[in-house]
């Protein structure tokens, strides 16, 4: 039997020679599996069993051709998919995306990610990701429902409470879903609330799911902090984006203390001093749908500059990427780190260049994964089957006093196998050995499937 890390490049070249068109799937394999290689090392069962080739190799995989009529009359064709990674632990849970970039690729590297992050939550979550290459942007609500209708007459199929539940993701809100929910009901003739999560409250939605993601992000980094003895209280954050992560990023961000200073949207970034004001931010982005730079319009203390990257040249003690992926370049971790940050808390899905999350951690930078720090939306939308399960909407102060705990325990494992297995202050290693344990294990117990 090859050792550890003989194993894992044999597992990677197989990914390589099956799926030599999927990059990103390749490399966000490359990451987990080489973060767990201590694992490996001591627990030879899992190679015996060969685990890692089953991990990489998704349960199912389903493709299918997308119908529907805009409203000049004319067909269009898009296409769908649902990766359906793993059930080990639970019923497959993961988003779907509408956007002209998806592909297969994608969406198996995000269900292999969701597979990680939905394991840490402890929740009886699998993992999976679908969608499809159409763009919601522009299009009419006729338009949005007809193609979600035509979606879900194919997807209904292979989804369900007990089956595989998926959510919201980028192009896919709260219009989409209810479009993709009322198409479910109609086919199946059954009122399966469980089937979608990120519902609206009066169809049996969670309350604080909006919230979720932010104040998850939040309680993490706090967490982090707090075993090194760091108070978030008057620490100055810097946060990007200004859509539901990054709203109430700063609005938990400041019931704790802190002064945030900064957010932004694709144009641009706004710099108050002061602190933000994130009631003129919500009228702005979430009443008025307008522009970050409409802030300085009524604050004229505060400052708006063109383009998203300078936001991580302000000066800050934390720094939350919120906004998309791939904000925070090597060059950015450099700015920071010289302007002193002390924590980085990934609130956005993989904010930062995997340079730039080696720089922080090389310079002593609490670092906080987006696998584990963003884990607060899934946890709320398996909250969310729990409660259509037992047929009852859970108040907000226990949804949130829920999560809590989640977060709590999410920070506890990571640190605790980052010590036993890696750096002490690893916790992108320690999310992923937590994570990995967790599935491995379960699939042991289950046998050869």
């Amino acid at each position: 039997m090859a050792d550890s890390k003989a194993y894992i490049k044999e597992v990677l070249d197989l990914v390589v020679k099956r799926d030599p068109d999927q990059p990103q799937f390749l490399h966000t394999a490359s990451k987990v599996l080489e973060s767990v290689e201590p694992v490996l090392a001591q627990h030879p069962e899992y190679q015996a069993n060969k685990i890692l080739e089953r991990m990489v190799e998704p349960e199912r995989v389903i493709s299918f051709r997308v119908p529907w009529t805009d409203d000049k009359g004319e067909i269009q064709i898009n296409r769908g998919f649902r990766v359906q990674m793993s059930s080990a632990i639970g019923p497959y849970k993961g988003g779907l995306r509408f956007h002209p970039s998806v592909n297969l690729d994608i969406l198996k590297f995000l269900a292999f990610e969701q597979v990680y992050k939905n394991a840490l939550t402890g929740l009886p979550i699998g993992g999976a990701k679908g969608g499809s290459d159409f763009d919601p942007h522009g299009k009419s609500d006729a338009e949005v429902m007809r193609f979600c209708q035509s979606f879900m007459t194919e997807l209904y199929r292979h989804i369900g409470p007990d089956v595989d539940v998926p959510a919201g993701d980028i192009g896919v809100g709260g219009r989409e879903v209810g479009y993709l929910f009322g198409q479910y009901k109609r086919i199946r003739n059954s009122y399966d609330a469980g089937v979608l999560t990120g519902k609206r409250v009066d169809y049996w939605g969670s309350l604080a799911r909006p919230e979720a993601t932010g104040y998850g992000l939040l309680y993490f980094v706090k967490n982090m902090l707090d075993a090194k003895g760091i108070d978030l209280k008057d620490k100055v954050l810097v946060v990007s984006g200004s859509g539901n992560v990054a709203t109430y990023a700063i609005e938990k961000a400041q019931s704790f203390g802190a002064k945030v200073v900064t957010c932004s949207d694709s144009n641009g970034y706004v710099y108050d001093k002061n602190g933000i004001d994130l009631d003129a931010v919500k009228e702005i982005k979430q009443v008025r749908r307008g522009r970050i730079k409409e802030y300085v319009e009524t604050h004229p203390e505060a400052e708006y500059h063109e383009g998203c990257s300078g936001v991580w040249t302000v000066k800050c003690d934390v720094a939350l990427p919120c906004a998309t992926q791939g904000e925070i370049s090597l060059e950015s971790a450099k700015i920071l780190v010289e302007n002193g940050v002390k924590a980085v808390g990934e609130g956005a899905n993989m904010p930062s260049a995997i340079e730039a999350i080696d720089y922080f951690q090389s310079h002593g930078v609490l670092f906080a994964p987006a696998k584990a720090a963003n884990a607060g939306g899934v946890a709320v939308s398996a909250l969310e089957m729990a409660q259509n399960s037992e047929r009852l909407q859970w108040t907000f102060e226990e949804v949130d006093g829920r999560l809590q705990g989640i977060m709590k325990n999410i920070y506890t494992q990571a640190k605790k196998n980052a010590e036993k297995y890696a750096d002490p202050d690893d916790l992108v290693a320690g999310a992923n050995i937590t994570a990995f344990l967790k599935v491995a294990n379960v699939m042991l117990a289950h046998g050869l499937v």
